[in-house]
């Protein structure tokens, strides 16, 4: 099955997300909250980029874990990094109004946020070669 030549556009998004979050992680200022969502939307992205690419049902959601199950209806392997898309799901933010925004997030939960979303990246690009 040929692949939808779309999914090239989600990884560009995501590999986006993701570099925009290690360039602040490396530069030490205390960003964590934003650090952590970028990294979820990173891996949402990669996620749907295996959606697209093969044509499963595409859905409005920011839910890692249900994205993970549309993928693993195509491939079961994806069970692989569930785990990482439970870990990652905590930082979706619903609001963009700052009250919302977690304030007790350490460089810890970031570097962890970073490592996440690098395994989920991996494990598609690999799926998508």
């Amino acid at each position: 099955m040929d692949k939808n030549p779309l999914f090239h556009n989600w990884l560009q998004k995501a590999d986006e997300d993701y570099q925009f979050a290690s360039i602040n992680l490396t530069e030490e200022k205390t960003f964590f909250s934003q650090i952590c969502f970028h990294y979820h939307q990173a891996a949402e992205k990669y996620l749907k980029s295996f959606i697209v690419a093969y044509n499963l049902p595409f859905r409005k959601i920011h839910n890692l874990k249900e994205l993970v199950n549309i993928c693993r209806e195509k491939d079961p392997s994806f069970s692989q990094i569930e785990e990482a898309c439970i870990y990652l799901n905590q930082y979706y933010i619903e609001t963009r109004y700052p009250v919302h925004w977690p304030t007790a997030l350490t460089q810890k939960d970031a570097e962890t946020a970073k490592e996440n979303a690098a395994h989920i990246s991996s494990f598609i690009k690999a799926k998508l070669q």
